[in-house]
């Protein structure tokens, strides 16, 4: 195994020039879960094709020698967006009065963990964005609380709550500046 300092990262705002690397690396990462109806790849799929055919869509894939090993994707969201409206409480006019960038998925396949690749996978999304805010959700219980808690380390804030569908966890909304 290499240190991130071998990862090549790439940018992408065409979902099909990039759609099969991301359901494979999210294969692997969520692979303890994909039993759930809510993280079965079948599923993600059906997400990740709604997400990216909005606008501001944009992929960073992470590639050691030609291997996808991690990814981050998002779009952009304005104010009355389905993001916002399913949260509780109400996001506050300061996050939705200009359009905001939601960071959809991130994911990092398990032996590349550990080595900085998230952040710089992260780093890069935010690198090329011009909304003011980035957003995100991310179950509480992930890692036992270690995500949450690394979430925090880069900035991001608790803002509320959100169950985007029936299957899904309740899930915590967070937010902080992109720059």
């Amino acid at each position: 195994m290499t240190s991130a300092p071998a990862i090549e990262l790439r940018s992408f705002t065409d979902l099909d020039a990039v759609r099969g690397d991301l359901l494979d690396v999210y294969a692997e990462v969520r692979a303890p879960l994909l039993h759930l109806a809510n993280y079965a790849v079948s599923s993600f799929g059906e997400r990740l094709d709604r997400h990216g055919a909005e606008d501001g869509f944009q992929a960073v894939l992470a590639y050691e020698g030609g291997h996808p090993v991690g990814y981050a994707y998002g779009n952009r969201i304005e104010n009355g967006d389905r993001y916002w409206q399913r949260m509780d409480p109400a996001p506050s006019e300061k996050y939705t009065a200009r359009a905001a960038v939601a960071l959809k998925e991130i994911g990092v396949r398990p032996a590349w963990r550990g080595l900085g690749v998230a952040r710089r996978v992260h780093d890069a999304f935010l690198s090329s964005r011009d909304e003011p805010y980035v957003t995100l959700m991310v179950n509480p219980a992930a890692g036992d609380g270690k995500v949450h808690a690394l979430y925090r380390s880069w900035g991001y804030e608790d803002l509320g709550h959100s169950q985007p569908s029936p299957a899904s966890p309740r899930l915590t909304v967070m937010i902080r500046p992109t720059a």
